[in-house]
Order: structure tokens, then sequence, then C-alpha cells
């Protein structure tokens, strides 16, 4: 079986399954944002990654994310911060693309930093 090794900036689908309450459910597309060296455990921070509408972006911590080939999304979604996870790599099941943009991965980390009460440039809560 070969090792699943999940990196920064790559979209993959994860199975959210056994969850509890308002937990994100079944599989999902989630972005892959820690960095290479943090943890020793097969364990990766992701942030799930919804469709919805386009009132989601009311909330300041659901950030866009416009579908392409390079991402491998199959319509407008957005990240949502707010359920930042660490997840097993057993959860993984197919990388799907990978976010290039600079700005998009700076705004879901902006979003997050928001969420747990840090302040984010031009960002505001």
């Amino acid at each position: 079986m070969a090792v699943i090794d999940p990196r920064r900036r790559e979209i993959w689908d994860v199975n959210f399954d056994r969850t509890r309450g308002d937990e994100i459910r079944r599989l999902h597309p989630a972005l892959v944002i820690n960095v290479r060296n943090a943890g020793r455990l097969r364990l990766r921070l992701v942030v799930p990654i919804t469709s919805g509408n386009p009132q989601f972006l009311r909330h300041f911590w659901m950030v866009g994310i416009r579908a392409n080939a390079t991402n491998g999304l199959d319509h407008d979604s957005f990240a949502d911060t707010f359920q930042l996870k660490s997840v097993s790599t057993d959860r993984f099941v197919r990388k799907r693309g990978e976010v290039t943009s600079d700005n998009l991965l700076q705004e879901v980390l902006s979003a997050i930093a928001l969420c747990i009460g840090l302040t984010a440039p031009g960002r505001t809560a």
C-alpha cells in the first residue's frame, strides 16, 4: 500500500465520517495547510471545503475558492476555516489538485487567525 503524504496547498478528498453535532460530514475536499516540519505523527491540518450559497462570504471565516483545473474543484466553493481540523492521513482518499495562489492561501490563513482571536492584516471579524 502506498504511503499517502498530503502537502501544504494540496486539495484532497477527505473522509470526515464519524462526526458529532455540527462537524462537517462525509467525503469533502479539504485544503492541507500545515507546514512540512509541523508534527511527527501521520496527521495533517486541513480546512474543509464546502459548496453552498454565495452569502457564506458574509462570514469572516468563509473564504471563496473559484473552481479551476489546477485545484480540481467541481464548482466554486468555500473554505470553512472555523472547521480547521487535524486528521489522520488514513482519512485522505484522493488528491484533487492544489492551490497555487499565494493570495488565496493567505486569505485562508488570515481567516483562521481571526477564528482564534489573532489580528489578521486586511480582514476584520
